[in-house]
This record gives structure tokens, C-alpha cells and sequence, in this order.
């Protein structure tokens, strides 16, 4: 109260869009700046420590006479802090949503233990697709279904949103299978699945489209290797790698990367054969320099190797359109599917032996994940005004044998008007409810007005509120469904397809489509990847690194969500890099995969992914003595050359030890 006396601070602000600036009056809040303090450590990612470091401290004391350090607990406990408010403002939000949407996945860490990450998935009321990550808790072994199962349920039950489950994604492990079997017959004794919980189980589209090329690219496992084995030569060697960029440059090649993949994700390995294709020319003449290299492909297999990147591009761009997690992705699928099958169709009339092989075996394995109707991006797709029922007749012919196609197509309609019914009688209930509420209010307050009169007094307003509400119960000849089914499709401006998105329509023609817009929001919002799940482990791969290993499950927990939580707050995405960017978990199989073994070649490993062959060698930054040892660098430099050959290219900050 003493300090609220005191003379005020004038502070300036001014605005960058017309060069204004404004004064008012400034009091220093130390809550809010602890706050804020808070916000960054779990939006950065930063150490509780960090608070603590001599320089920043310095930084802030320059900045304002007012500033009181901050201890490593004291931040600990504001973040927590943030925590609980986020997590209590993120509760009364879903309490207002009707249904929601999760994705599962499960991670080890460098602490040898096992976590569960559980992510939600919504449309909010202003018609912004939003997901959440809600937990990210230690799940000890054995991962059975059933154990799964329990855990999703509590997770549910704490969020109170067990009633609200609309579809869960998740890849192909058996376990999940089970898990899903067994969540799948606990909701439907409840009676909150809708169409007998057809859509509930949701497989990553993803994670089967690797499976498909992954089986597919056994055909040409030896030029893979060969390619592979190639470039880990190069990178072995700073003289290699100059000799090799010394060709490319007499060849005046264009600056590329030479990329080494990860042999269990299909798509780094078509961007690592769609890389080399570039040096093609420029291998034999590395070979006939150094006789040690003999991973040189000939004409005839780098054409195999171009053949197989026009097959795998396709691919490629599918799975990167199916894999946002900012825009619906249920509805773009099928056409994608179909995009799939077609290329398949075209590749397997090829005169080449080696790709109808290859896709013989991609067409087995579509037929097997695919080979029956996919109810959810089917409705998914007839709810994009874009397509509706004109795509499903025009996708199902091709990706089915004719007498399945008039069957699926059948089937999809019938699912659709069942899910609709299912919608009508909900909204129906929702206002037979509400009017006999009104009507409850009326008759308290007519008996209220009509103290001194001896009669009840209605408005008028009232009066007209009832008469619509009685109008409202007819059911018209039509329903919207057919209405919006008998509607020309949405067609997009040119160059504007892109751009559009189907929440935006849905959101203009809600007052229009008043039930069925309620549909569109719930189906909509189905996640058909993990990709929102899997990007979270790779946080966690950050957060809990070799120099915070100890830290507890609780904390983890806390600084992951609240991270997503804070995210969300502002406004902010995570930050991406233009180029492919792949976190190793530090596992053994990952080490195992790459031919590495200890923590140097761990590091390595992580930044050997991209190099630039035309690119200078650039300088590095260790923080401590003991990095420097771990990474063999003189211990008296704190910015040097790496002496390490697969480093010489790749800048490295180390920041001080954590915790």
C-alpha cells in the first residue's frame, strides 16, 4: 500500500505501424514479471537454472532498478503455478465443447522409462480447429492393452471428458488394438459412441503409408544401401567431403545437400535418393580419385533410383498434406487415397521388372489397411462442400472392384443419414429441454408480477419466443442433409483451392445448416495421423536430455504440457525449420541402425542428417570442460574447429549443464 503512494513512472510506448507513441503511468509488478518469467522457461524450454545465471541477471538489473533474482525453486514453483491456471482454464473450456478427439502414442526416454502422451483434438466455439496436449505421464511396464486402456481412462475421468470421446488415433501396435477393443465396449454400455462407435477407431494414416513404402522399397534394398553406405564414406572424411564438393563445383552443380536418411522413416529416405540424383555424375569421378569408394551405382540402377523418387515423391506430398495438425486433415484424405491407387494403377503397367514388383507389394499392402470402406474419411469427405457425394462416386469405382464400389458408396450414405438422425434427435432433446426451462422462468416470473394484480403478465417478446419454438419442433419436408446433398458443389476461385478451409464455410452457413454444422464440427476435427502426439516426444527428447535426466515424472509432465499450454496462450507455433529436421531418441536401435556406438557419435549422429558439401566448416561453441572431453576438443577452447570428420560442417551450441 506505501508503494502505490509513491510518485509514478511515466512509460513510452510507441507503435511501429504509424510511428505514435503513448505515455501512461507504469507500476512495476513483480508478480506478473514472475509470471511472465515462468512463460518463457516453459515456452523456450529453458532450465530452471537459467533464472539464476550471473549475465542474465545483470541483463534484467539494467533493464530496471526493481529486478530481484529469481531462485532455480522459486521458478520451479511458478511454473507450476502456470500449470494449475492453465490446466484449470483448459478444463472450463472443454466443459463447453460436445465432443472431442484424441491421439495416443507411447515414448521411452533417456531415463530408461516409458511415457504416454494423450493429446485433444476440437473445434472451439469461433470455429478454430484447437488440440492440447492433456498428459504426459509414466506408463510403467508392461504395456499391455488393458494397461493402456486404464491409463486413458484415468486420463479421461481427471479431464472430465469421458462422455465426450468421439474417436481415438492411434497406429497399428496390437496393443492399441486391444486398448481401443476395450474402450470401444466400455462407451458403448454408456451409449456416448455415435453410429454404434463405427468412426471411434481412427488408424494414423501415416504410419500405414510407411508401412506400404517401407515394403515396397525392399525391392531395391541393395541400391538403397548402396547410396546409403556411400554417403556415410563421404562424411567420414573432411578430405572426402573437400574432394567431393571440389567435383561438384567443376561440375557447376547447383548447391545441394547430401542427406543421410533414417532407414526406418520412408520419407528422409526418398529425400536422401532424391538429394544423391543430383551427384550422380559426380560419384564414378570421386571413385576413380579414391579406390577405397566403391558404392558407385551404375547408369542403369540410378535410373532405378529416379524412377522409384517419381513414384515416392507422390507419396511424399501426400503424407505431408495428411500430416498438418492446423487444419482439418480428415476431409482431404480420400482424395489423396485415390491419388495413391492411381499411381499404383499406372506404375504397375510399367515395362520395367523391378517396379511392378514394387508396387505389387504396395498395392498388397493398400488393399490390406484400405481394401474396405473407411467410413470416416468417406463422411469426412461428403461434409467438405468441395466434394461431397460427387467425390465418393468418383473416388470408389477406382479404388474398388465395381460390384464392392456401388456397395461401399450405399453403405457410406446410410452411415451418414444414420449419423445425422442420431444429431436431430440430440438437438431435438437440446431444445425440448431449454423450452421447458423458458417456460419454468415465465411462470416465476408471472407469479412474481402478478402480486398486486391477482394475474399472470407475460411480454410479448416472450409470447413470440414460444410461438417460434413451437414452429421450430415441425420437421420440414427436407432435411438439411439432403438440402446440402441436392446443392451444387462448392467450387474455389482459381489459384484460391489451397487457401480454403472448410471450418470457414461451415462457420458462414451454420445459421443455414443448423444440426448438421454441429456434424461437420464434430467429424471435421478427427485427427487421421499422430503426427500432434509425436511431435510432442520430440519436445520431450529436449526437455529431458542427458544433463536433466533425473528430473522427476511430475515436473516432466509439467514442463510439457504447460509448454503447449503457454503455446496456445499466445498464439504461438512451434518453431520450424525450412529444412527436414529428425530427432533421434537416443536409442540403442537408432545407434544400432546408423552403425554408431558412443556419445560422440551420438552427437554426431544428430547433425550429420543435413550437410551442405559447399559449405565452409563452420565454428563451434562448448560450453563446459566436460563436453569439450566428451567430444574430444582441446579443453582449453571454447569456439574451435571440430576435430571429429562427420562435425566439420555442422555448427554445434552447447549450452551449460542443467539442473
Amino acid at each position: 500500500m506505501g508503494s502505490k503512494k509513491k510518485q509514478k513512472v511515466l512509460a513510452v510506448e510507441s507503435k511501429e505501424v504509424d510511428g505514435n507513441f503513448t505515455v501512461s503511468n507504469f507500476t512495476y509488478d513483480r508478480g506478473r514479471v514472475r509470471e511472465l518469467a515462468a512463460h518463457m522457461i516453459l515456452y523456450h524450454e529453458y532450465p530452471f537454472s537459467m533464472m539464476e545465471h550471473v549475465v542474465f541477471n545483470k541483463f534484467m538489473s539494467a533493464n530496471t532498478p526493481y529486478w530481484e533474482k529469481m531462485s532455480r525453486a522459486l521458478a520451479k514453483k511458478e511454473c507450476m503455478r502456470t500449470y494449475e491456471n492453465e490446466k484449470a482454464k483448459l478444463r472450463t473450456l472443454l466443459k463447453h465443447v460436445n465432443k472431442v478427439h484424441i491421439t495416443t502414442d507411447m515414448w521411452t526416454s533417456c531415463q530408461k522409462l516409458s511415457y504416454m502422451v494423450v493429446t485433444v483434438h476440437f473445434i472451439d466455439a469461433d470455429w478454430h480447429l484447437q488440440r492440447r496436449v492433456l498428459n504426459f505421464c509414466n506408463v510403467p511396464p508392461p504395456h499391455t492393452g488393458l494397461l493402456i486402456a486404464d491409463a486413458l481412462e484415468k486420463c479421461f475421468q481427471t479431464w472430465g471428458i469421458e462422455n465426450k470421446i468421439s474417436s481415438i488415433t492411434v497406429d497399428n501396435a496390437s496393443s492399441n488394438d486391444v486398448a481401443i477393443r476395450i474402450l470401444k465396449e466400455d462407451f458403448r454400455l454408456k451409449r456416448t459412441l455415435t453410429v454404434g462407435g463405427k468412426l471411434f477407431h481412427v488408424r494414423c494414416c501415416a504410419h500405414i503409408t510407411n508401412l506400404l513404402v517401407q515394403y515396397g522399397l525392399g525391392e531395391i534394398r541393395d541400391i538403397v544401401d548402396c547410396v546409403r553406405d556411400g554417403i556415410k564414406y563421404l562424411v567420414a572424411s573432411e578430405n572426402r567431403l573437400k574432394q567431393f564438393s571440389e567435383i561438384a563445383k567443376q561440375l557447376q552443380l547447383p548447391s545441394k545437400k547430401l542427406i543421410l536418411d533414417v532407414p526406418t522413416r520412408w520419407n528422409s529416405t526418398y529425400l536422401m535418393l532424391d538429394a544423391a540424383i543430383q551427384f550422380k555424375e559426380v560419384f564414378p569421378r570421386y571413385g576413380d580419385r579414391d579406390r577405397c569408394f566403391e558404392w558407385v551405382p551404375t547408369v542403369e540402377e540410378w535410373g532405378q533410383v529416379e524412377n522409384v523418387c517419381q513414384l515416392l515423391a507422390i507419396f511424399n506430398e501426400v503424407t505431408n498434406i495428411v500430416s498438418g495438425s492446423d487444419y482439418p486433415t480428415a476431409n482431404l484424405f480420400l482424395s489423396e487415397v485415390w491419388r495413391m491407387k492411381d499411381i499404383l494403377g499406372k506404375k504397375s503397367r510399367d515395362e520395367n521388372e523391378y517396379m511392378k514388383s514394387m508396387v505389387r507389394k504396395m498395392s498388397a499392402k493398400f488393399d490390406k489397411y484400405w481394401g474396405e470402406c473407411n467410413l470416416l474419411m468417406s463422411i469426412a469427405a461428403v461434409l467438405d462442400p468441395r466434394f461431397k457425394m460427387v467425390l465418393i462416386q468418383f473416388c470408389f469405382p477406382l479404388i474398388y472392384h465395381m460390384p464392392d464400389a456401388a456397395k461401399n458408396i450405399d453403405h457410406v450414405s446410410q452411415v451418414l443419414h444414420e449419423l445425422y438422425d442420431e444429431y436431430v434427435h440430440e438437438y431435438n432433446s437440446t431444445l425440448e429441454a431449454q423450452r421447458e426451462q423458458d417456460n419454468a422462468r415465465m411462470n416465476v416470473s408471472g407469479s412474481s408480477s402478478s402480486v398486486g394484480t391477482g394475474r399472470s403478465m407475460q411480454s410479448g417478446q416472450s409470447l413470440f419466443k414460444s410461438f417460434v419454438r413451437s414452429v421450430d419442433t415441425v420437421q420440414p419436408s427436407k432435411s438439411e442433409l439432403d438440402n446440402y446433398l441436392e446443392e451444387s458443389i462448392y467450387i474455389c476461385e482459381e489459384g484460391s483451392d489451397a487457401s480454403f478451409n472448410a471450418l470457414d464455410w461451415w462457420k458462414t452457413n451454420s445459421l443455414k445448416f443448423r444440426t448438421l454444422s454441429k456434424l461437420a464440427r464434430d467429424i471435421l476435427a478427427t485427427p487421421i495421423t499422430t503426427v500432434s502426439s509425436e511431435s510432442t516426444f520430440s519436445a520431450g527428447g529436449r526437455v529431458i536430455d542427458p544433463h536433466r535426466a533425473s528430473l522427476s515424472t511430475e515436473t516432466v509432465q509439467m514442463l510439457l504440457c504447460g509448454s503447449d499450454w503457454v503455446r496456445a496462450l499466445y498464439g504461438l507455433k512451434r518453431s520450424s525449420s525450412n529444412s527436414l529436421q529428425i530427432t533421434y531418441m537416443y536409442s540403442s536401435r537408432s545407434r544400432v541402425e546408423l552403425g554408431l556406438g558412443s556419445l560422440t557419435n551420438r552427437v554426431r549422429a544428430e547433425l550429420e542428417f543435413l550437410l551442405n558439401v559447399n559449405e565452409p566448416s563452420s565454428s563451434v561453441n562448448i560450453g563446459s570442460s566436460n563436453k569439450r572431453a566428451e567430444l574430444g576438443l582441446d579443453s582449453s577452447c571454447e569456439r574451435a574447429e571440430f576435430a571429429q570428420p562427420k562435425l566439420a560442417r555442422t555448427r554445434l551450441v552447447y549450452s551449460p549443464d542443467y539442473y
